[in-house]
């Protein structure tokens, strides 16, 4: 393939329609995780250059709030035509600064936020912008001055999912992408600027979640904050959006299960062996929603490992750039070591080892790689209770019927995803409907882009995507007559 020339160091952030400089002078390396080399940086983002951008989509709030629903939906279609046409490039940056294989790149971390984008005219026609209750009429306005702070793991698609529908809902935003991939939120601000979006409509800070993060959950211009990342630090955005007091919107962190059930034949139980690892280990275990439990009948515990010692060696680990790799390296050394740790002290811990491991895999010597691994641990332990976020599945066995498998599947304090194999489709059904999940896929239905998304419990609350999506940044007023 061609490839285009990719920019990694950018000088500038973008304020009120500008490319300025930052206020401070400090800057962030961006890292290839696959080669280990710093390929360029960003500006290390101020308080001060926060205050620029909040006051920025102050001032355009009450223009953009009042243009017309149809023009915003011209410029989110304008926008998602301008991601399709930057795909390529979109890909190539995703790939070399967080180590997407290039498959994943293409089809997930450039296409969905074409989705995202092209998306918002059918789904703000599933919103009731107003209603009659009564001798009232029922108005739904934009929340304010959104503040949007996202990961590393779905760099794009996760701000598009903020962006999109807080743009159709009226909102400005101020945007904090993660300093780790923040090539393609550049991208995106260049489109957004050839659009003709109005200045200070959305504005784009980059830093570092302590000093840019709470700067922007801390500003008195900041009406709502929506958050992506760890429960940890969705607690801190809690807290500090507390003190004004502010609206807030948090995806957070998953433990997701996916349940066999006693009735599947042989060749089922093996799709859904098949189904769940695919769902733990795509993005190379870097999604919050990875199905990282399987929880299988202890009778059957033989034949399931016997299936994932065989699966997990078609999961081919290396160049995320050569498209017949699925398994590329973690975002970074930190990331590595975490998940390390993790699969070592499972192990010491009574966790029983079936494929994979902590070590570096032999063809791989550089890189921040893990291998596709595999664990049998008890329901409790505590890598079958704590987010990994790494290519690491943990089987689960257990021994009574529905009852106990929905309990251990109900079981972590989170709840964002989730699956369901029966071989009897309405009793599938039936095991979703109790699961206590955000989302459910039953006997291997696929993700939906345009349904709602979000959590339970120390998943977050709030939902993304569809309808919800945007009137997740509505408020409500009642004209009384």
């Amino acid at each position: 393939m061609t490839t285009p020339e990719i920019e990694h160091t950018r000088e500038h952030i973008y304020v009120d329609g500008a490319w300025i400089p930052s206020t401070g002078t400090g800057t962030l390396p961006v890292v290839n995780p696959f080669t280990e080399q710093v390929i360029g940086t960003v500006p290390e983002g101020t308080p001060e250059d926060v205050d620029k951008a909040a006051r920025a989509a102050a001032r355009a709030l009450p223009g953009w709030s009042q243009t017309p629903l149809a023009d915003r939906l011209k410029m989110c279609a304008a926008v998602a035509e301008g991601l399709k046409a930057r795909a390529q490039e979109i890909a190539l940056t995703a790939s070399r600064e967080m180590g997407a294989p290039w498959q994943l790149a293409v089809m997930v971390q450039a296409g969905l936020p074409v989705i995202d984008f092209a998306s918002m005219e059918d789904v703000a026609g599933q919103v009731e912008w107003e209603r009659r209750s009564g001798n009232s009429v029922l108005v739904r306005r934009p929340v304010g001055v959104v503040g949007a702070i996202t990961p590393w793991n779905y760099p794009l698609h996760q701000i598009a999912a903020k962006v999109a529908p807080a743009l159709v809902a009226g909102c400005t935003v101020v945007l904090k992408p993660s300093e780790l991939v923040p090539g393609v939120a550049y991208l995106l601000a260049e489109i957004v600027d050839a659009a003709g979006l109005p200045p200070g409509v959305f504005n784009l800070v980059t830093g570092t979640g302590p000093v840019v993060g709470e700067a922007i959950v801390s500003h008195p211009a900041v009406d709502m904050v929506s958050f992506t990342g760890s429960t940890r630090a969705g607690r801190r955005v809690a807290e500090l959006a507390a003190a004004a007091p502010k609206r807030t919107s948090l995806e957070l962190g998953g433990k997701s299960a996916s349940v066999l059930l006693d009735d599947l034949s042989a060749e089922e139980f093996g799709n859904a062996v098949a189904g769940s690892l695919t769902g733990c280990l795509i993005n190379s275990g870097q999604t919050c929603s990875a199905t990282t439990r399987l929880l299988v009948p202890r009778a059957r515990l033989a034949e399931a490992e016997e299936l994932l010692q065989l699966f997990t060696q078609f999961a081919t680990v290396g160049d995320p750039m050569d498209p017949g790799t699925q398994q590329g390296p973690l975002v970074s050394k930190v990331q590595q070591e975490r998940v390390r740790t993790y699969i070592r002290e499972a192990i010491e811990d009574g966790a029983r080892l079936v494929a994979g491991g902590p070590e570096q895999p032999e063809t791989t010597p550089s890189g921040f790689f893990i291998r596709p691994t595999v664990l049998v641990a008890e329901a409790g332990a505590r890598i079958e209770q704590e987010e990994v976020f790494g290519p690491v599945l943990t089987v689960v066995p257990y021994d009574g019927g529905d009852e106990e498998a929905l309990e251990v599947a109900n079981g972590t304090p989170y709840g964002l995803s989730g699956a369901v194999w029966a071989g009897d489709a309405d009793r599938a059904t039936a095991f979703a409907r109790r699961m206590r999940t955000g989302q459910v896929a039953v006997n291997g239905g696929v993700f939906n882009p345009t349904a709602p998304f979000g959590g339970f419990g120390q998943s977050g609350y709030g939902r993304e995507l569809g309808a919800m999506g945007i009137e997740e940044f509505t408020n409500m007023t009642s004209l009384q007559y």
